[in-house]
């Protein structure tokens, strides 16, 4: 089964671990594209911060994950959320958002 089936059968779409990490922000922080699309169109929060008060975006922004950055600002992520943001995680790794 696949993880979004488990989604489709009820299992929350923004569920986290114990470290507070969503779905979303796992799926997206390992490159998983095609997953994180999926998880966004059944309704994931785009900006949930995990308990480090980190975001999706600026994950992926450290992971210099270009699909998964413009993804997640098409879905409205705010550049600004979490600390550091992923505004503040281009800025120390010399790179620009669009």
């Amino acid at each position: 089964m696949r993880l979004l089936d488990y989604v489709e059968q009820g299992v929350s779409v923004d569920l986290a671990n114990h470290e507070g990490h969503s779905l979303l922000m796992l799926a997206s922080y390992n490159g998983h594209v095609e997953l994180s699309r999926g998880l966004i169109a059944a309704g994931a929060n785009v900006n949930q911060l995990n308990d480090r008060g980190q975001s999706p975006l600026a994950g992926v922004v450290f992971k210099k994950e270009d699909a998964l950055i413009e993804l997640l600002l098409a879905a409205g992520a705010d550049p600004l959320a979490g600390q550091p943001s992923a505004l503040d995680t281009a800025r120390m790794f010399g790179r620009e958002l669009q």
